[in-house]
C-alpha cells in the first residue's frame, strides 16, 4: 500500500505505474482516493474545529456563571450541543471514509523500482546470469513422476482417493531425501546468520490482507469454515505478521529469519492441478528466508537473498538461472522481483524453483510495522525469497543426479542428512 501523500503530491506518477503494470482498469482509483481523501480532510478539519469551539465555549460558560449571565451561559451551552451533535455525525463520517480510502488504497499498486523490465506477462521476464552448465545426458530422462516410482517413492492414485488431484503420498528414500533438502536447507541458512523459526500454519485475515492482494487472497487462500483463520500460502505470511503493530527499534534490525512450513494453495485457475506428478500441487513443504530491515538497507538484502538460493543449488549440482520479473508479472506489493529458475534435463529448458522479492514498505504500512529511530518512527521494508520448495525442488534434483542405470547420485553436502549414502538405487 502506497502513502497517501503520493497521490496528493504526485497522482500522474501513481497512474503511470499503474500502466506499466498494464492495469489501466485500476486508473480511475487513484481519482477516487483522491477526492475520498479531500472529503476526509474536509470533515477532520470541521472536527477540529468545533472541538476548539467546543473548548472556547466551555470556558465561557464557566464565565458567564460566576459573573451571574445565566442566559449568556444557556446561549453557549446550546452551542456546545449543537457541536456536539456534529460531531458526532462526523465522527461517523470520518470513520467511514477512512475505511474507503482504506479499501481502495490497498487496491493500488505499489510503485515498482525504476529498473523493473515493463512488460505484460513472465514472457517478457529477462534473463540475468547463469549458473553452471545446463546438461543434457545420452540417456533419456524420464517423466520425474516415473523416477520417483522406480523407488516406490511416490503414490499419486491413494492421494487421489483420499483428497483429490494436487496430493501425493511421498515414500521410502524419496520421502527422506524430501525430509533432507529440507533440512540441510535449514542449516545452510543457519550457517549464514539467519534466525531459524516455525510459525502457526493458519493466520487472521488482518494478516492475510496485510502482506498480500486480495487478488492473491482469493486465488491462494484455503479459509477455515467458520472461523477468522486461514492455511498459509507460504510461511512468510505469518513470519511477517508476526510483527503487525509492533514498533522496532532501530538498533535491533535487520531480522534476518529463516521459517519452516508446510503451504497450502487453491491454485485457483492454474494450469497443471489436473496433471499427473508433483509440479504444480495444492500442498508441499517449504524452506523460507525473510528480512525485516531499514529502507536503505533493502535493496543490498534483496541481493543477498537470491544469492543464497543459487548457492544452494549450486551445492547440490543442480545448473540454475535468475530472471528479472517484468512490471506486468509482479504482484501488486512487490517493489521488484527476481525468479531463481533450475535446469530441466528432460524438458531442456528451465524452470522455476524459488521468487526473491522486495515489497518495500507495502507490508509494513498495512501491518503498521514501525521502526523506532533517532530521527522517529518510519516503516519497515520487508523481503522474502524462497530456499527451497520440494517437492518441486526434487523434479529439478532427480533430473540432474540421474545416472543411466536409474541411480541417483547424492551430492556431498547432502550425504549427512541421507544416512551417508552416496547414490540410491531404484527398486524397480
Amino acid at each position: 500500500m502506497i502513502d497517501i501523500k503520493l497521490i496528493r503530491e504526485n497522482p500522474d506518477l501513481v497512474k503511470e505505474n499503474i500502466k506499466k503494470k498494464f492495469q489501466d482498469h485500476k486508473l480511475s482509483l487513484v481519482d477516487e482516493a483522491a477526492e475520498i481523501d479531500r472529503l476526509s480532510r474536509a470533515y477532520q478539519k470541521e472536527a477540529d474545529d468545533l472541538r476548539a469551539d467546543r473548548n472556547k465555549y466551555s470556558k465561557q460558560i464557566g464565565a458567564c456563571m460566576k459573573s451571574g449571565d445565566k442566559a449568556g451561559a444557556e446561549e453557549l451551552k446550546a452551542k456546545v450541543n449543537a457541536a456536539a451533535a456534529r460531531l458526532a455525525e462526523l465522527e461517523k463520517l470520518e470513520a467511514e471514509y477512512a475505511e474507503k480510502l482504506k479499501n481502495i488504497m490497498m487496491r493500488i499498486p505499489n510503485i515498482i523500482a525504476d529498473d523493473v523490465p515493463i512488460g505484460k506477462d513472465d514472457s517478457c521476464n529477462v534473463e540475468i546470469e547463469k549458473f553452471g552448465d545446463p546438461v543434457v545426458p545420452d540417456f533419456e530422462i524420464p517423466y520425474h513422476a516415473d523416477i520417483m516410482e522406480r523407488f516406490d517413492g511416490i503414490d499419486l492414485d491413494s492421494a487421489r482417493r483420499v483428497a483429490g488431484n494436487g496430493f501425493y503420498y511421498l515414500c521410502g528414500d524419496i520421502a527422506r531425501l524430501h525430509s533432507a533438502v529440507i533440512t540441510y536447507a535449514r542449516d545452510f541458512m543457519i550457517e549464514r546468520g539467519f534466525t531459524y523459526c516455525i510459525p502457526p500454519f493458519m493466520i487472521r485475515s488482518d494478516v492475510v490482507t496485510g502482506v498480500m492482494s486480495f487478488d492473491e487472497m482469493s486465488a491462494m487462500m484455503y479459509k477455515i469454515e467458520g472461523e477468522d483463520l486461514y492455511l498459509i500460502g507460504t510461511s512468510e505470511h505469518s513470519m511477517i505478521g508476526r510483527y503487525i503493530d509492533t514498533i522496532i527499534d532501530e538498533a535491533k534490525l535487520p531480522y534476518a529469519l529463516t521459517s519452516y512450513s508446510p503451504c497450502f494453495r487453491k491454485e485457483k485457475g492454474a494450469h497443471g492441478i489436473e496433471e499427473r506428478g508433483v509440479y504444480r500441487i495444492h500442498q508441499f513443504e517449504k524452506q523460507e528466508m525473510i528480512v525485516i530491515c531499514k529502507p536503505e538497507e533493502s535493496p543490498v538484502w534483496y541481493d543477498k537473498l537470491w544469492k543464497n538460493t543459487v548457492d544452494l543449488f549450486r551445492t547440490l549440482d543442480i545448473p540454475v538461472r535468475t530472471l528479472e520479473c517484468c512490471s506486468g508479472d509482479l504482484a501488486d506489493l512487490k517493489v521488484k522481483s527476481l525468479d531463481v529458475e533450475a535446469w530441466s534435463p528432460r524438458q531442456k529448458k528451465y524452470f522455476e524453483v524459488g521468487s526473491c522479492s522486495n515489497l518495500g514498505d507495502a507490508q509494513a504500512r498495512r501491518l503498521k510495522i514501525r521502526i523506532n529511530g533517532e530521527n522517529g518512527k518510519y516503516f519497515a521494508h520487508t523481503l522474502n525469497n524462497t530456499v527451497v520448495a520440494p517437492p518441486r525442488m526434487l523434479i529439478a534434483f532427480l533430473e540432474n543426479n540421474l545416472n543411466e542405470d536409474g541411480s541417483v547420485s547424492i551430492p556431498e553436502a547432502l550425504r549427512p542428512y541421507m544416512g551417508g549414502k552416496d547414490k540410491l538405487i531404484p527398486t524397480k
